[in-house]
């Protein structure tokens, strides 16, 4: 099955304490039915340092997020839309822009 959301999409967050703010999807966990965004709903969390691995203290991570709260802004009309699927005169079967029509590439 295809996915609507995939990694490299810009998309905007539609609910949540983040909502409104844009970022790039970094991974995406069909199973989970979660996304994680880049600069979006970060958490700290407080680490002990191994020796040899890392050093300890706070770190900020980005936590995923429910895919439904999330959008794909449409690289021609720059708005948050719905994806929708199109099987072209090629064979080739390429997801589309709910409101303008227009194919949406995944930028990568």
């Amino acid at each position: 099955m295809a996915q609507k959301i995939r990694k490299g999409d810009t998309v905007m967050v539609m609910a949540g304490k983040d909502r409104g703010k844009k970022g790039r999807v970094q991974r995406v966990f069909p199973k989970e039915q979660r996304v994680i965004v880049e600069g979006v709903n970060i958490l700290k969390r407080h680490l002990r340092p191994r020796p040899g691995v890392r050093q300890g203290g706070i770190v900020a991570l980005e936590a995923p997020l429910h895919w439904s709260k999330v959008r794909v802004v449409c690289p021609h009309c720059q708005k948050p839309v719905r994806v929708g699927f199109q099987v072209l005169q090629d064979g080739r079967k390429v997801r589309v822009c709910k409101r303008c029509h227009e194919t949406i590439e995944t930028s990568q």
